[in-house]
């Protein structure tokens, strides 16, 4: 295993790593054909004000081109524009190169495969399977609704499971704090995460928590005016953090 000490901050090395990587692909003769349809990768995906759902994506075989129908997850959509690192627009993404892809439908996560497929039927078929499979997955085990309720019970002698659901602005931020709080699990609490997605705390995330008495969180985000007044009716507690440290 080839390892280079390096520092992107200080900017040490960053040659000799290029220099390895370019060696190893050379030993292993690591190859791509681009004249396929194109397949990679969900680096990071985020929901942006005036350009909707956009993901970085780092495509490995084949060619992405704007105006292509592809699946990434459980989302499906036509490429509207393809952005370069630089932030320049470009018409096509080959394979080792990382662009950003507007014209998502919804917010994939990160390391979900992306496929360009030939039709958009093909797209949503794949899509709503997927979409079943992940809601048959979501467990909704219930449990009471506020954590002075839960610690009440703590307090009996009785152990407590904790269900969460997480909103956030970026995919990366769902997963760290998904991984953070659940490593709280102890003898006293169990924390189970029945739903972690970006975007804004809408009526779907009040009416899960709403099934499973769960506590929401919400991470750089906030909810719409509907789920307010839905989590006000229905005593839902959501509680709004944008440092993961004071959340746990």
């Amino acid at each position: 295993t080839l390892a280079v000490e390096v520092s992107a901050k200080d900017r040490v090395n960053l040659e000799k790593l290029e220099e390895a990587i370019l060696l190893q692909a050379e030993l292993l003769d690591l190859k791509a054909n681009p004249d396929r349809p194109a397949e990679g990768v969900v680096v990071e995906s985020r929901m942006e004000q005036g350009r909707g759902s956009v993901s970085t994506v780092l495509i490995q075989r084949g060619t992405m081109r704007v105006g292509d129908i592809f699946v990434a997850g459980a989302e499906w959509g036509r490429v509207r524009a393809l952005i370069d690192d630089h932030g320049k627009k470009i018409e096509d993404a080959g394979p080792g190169q990382p662009a950003e892809v507007l014209g998502l439908n919804g917010t994939p996560f990160a390391g979900d495969e992306v496929t360009v497929v030939d039709s958009e039927m093909r797209a949503r078929e794949v899509t709503e399977y997927r979409q079943r499979r992940l809601k048959e997955n979501q467990a909704a085990k219930i449990a009471r609704g506020t954590l002075e309720q839960m610690f009440e019970k703590i307090q009996q002698g009785e152990k407590e499971t904790l269900p969460v659901v997480i909103k956030a602005d970026v995919h990366g931020s769902v997963e760290a704090l998904s991984g953070a709080i659940e490593k709280l699990n102890n003898d006293e609490v169990s924390i189970q995460v029945l739903h972690g997605a970006v975007g804004g705390i809408n009526e779907s995330d009040i009416t899960l928590a709403n099934a499973s008495k769960a506590l929401i969180i919400g991470f750089n985000v906030r909810a719409n005016p509907q789920a307010k007044e839905m989590a006000r009716r229905d005593r839902i507690e959501i509680r709004y953090y944008s440092i993961i440290y004071d959340a746990i």
